[in-house]
Order: structure tokens, then sequence, then C-alpha cells
């Protein structure tokens, strides 16, 4: 019995030692605005095909290979690898700390671009806007993964997004 009782007030304690959801949670962060303004652009008139299309377009001119698109939904999802690191702050980590801390270090890397077109009302009609959000995957010499980030450089965009405008107008000359 007493045993029982032990084992009741252990249950009870590791119930009572559950994590509940933050109050803020859901609250949008300070600077979710600002990150939204760097990764969004409106275009104005044509077809969301030609939209997708134009996309499909500038992420191959920029290196990445197109990974999934779901054309009803206005969704492309592409990426590309490069290596991550290097070699001389290899070379340094393995004189300084021996052969295995140079080997642990970053090798290899995914950028990813996920883009999503969504349809506005505008003043001058049917409007899309544009969303292209870049991450960073990093991997290790022994295949782990070691960082998972979101990519804030404000040239990063401006390049995806100025070509995709220069393509947008193409698109609607039918050049």
């Amino acid at each position: 019995m007493p045993r029982l009782c032990l084992f009741l007030l252990a249950a009870l304690g590791v119930v009572g030692c559950q994590n509940r959801i933050p109050d803020d949670a859901l609250a949008l962060q300070p600077d979710t605005l600002e990150r939204r303004l760097l990764e969004s652009r409106r275009f104005a008139g044509g077809k969301e095909i030609e939209i997708l299309s134009a996309c499909s377009g500038v992420v191959q001119d920029m290196g990445f290979t197109i990974d999934e698109s779901a054309t009803p939904l206005g969704v492309m999802v592409a990426s590309k690898n490069r290596e991550a690191g290097d070699t001389g702050g290899r070379v340094a980590m393995a004189l300084l700390f021996g052969a295995n801390a140079a080997n642990s270090m970053d090798r290899s890397q995914k950028i990813r671009i996920c883009i999503v077109i969504k349809p506005v009302a505008g003043k001058e009609g049917k409007e899309w806007v544009v969303r292209a959000t870049f991450q960073r995957a990093v991997w290790n010499s022994y295949g782990q993964l070691t960082r998972l980030e979101g990519l804030r450089e404000p040239e990063l965009y401006q390049q995806f997004f100025e070509k995709l405008s220069k393509s947008v107008f193409l698109e609607a000359q039918k050049i």
C-alpha cells in the first residue's frame, strides 16, 4: 500500500509539471512587419500562372532547382546545395585542436526559397502579392544538421525581386 501511495504521488508530480503554452505564443514579434516588407512585393495585372512562371524562371536563373510546385495553390519551393565553411579555417582547426575538430566543421549547406503567391484586390483591379523566404540548412562532415536559419539579407531579397519584376514585365509583354 505505501508503494502505491508513493507511485500515485510521483504520478501527480509529473502531471503537475506539465508545460503550458506561453501567453505570448501567438503574439506577433516586433520585427514581423519589417520582415514582411522585406519578403513581399505586389504585382499588378496578369494571371497567377504567369507570375508563378516568372518566379520559376528567376529561381532557375539564380541556380536553384525546383523541388516542389503546387500551381493551383500558388506555391513553389526550390533549393541549391553549396559548400559551407572555408578550407583555411579547417586547416587551422586541425592544427590547433586536432583532426577531429576540423572534420566536424560545417561542410555543406542547402539554401531553400519558398514562394507563395496570393491574390489581393488592388487599385488597378487584380493584384498579386509574392512572398519569398530564404532559409539555410548547414550540415557538418558527420552529416549532422548544425544550423537551420532564415536568411534576412536585404540584398538577397532585392536581387530576387528586381529580377522577378523584369521577368513579370516580359511575361506580360509576351517577350
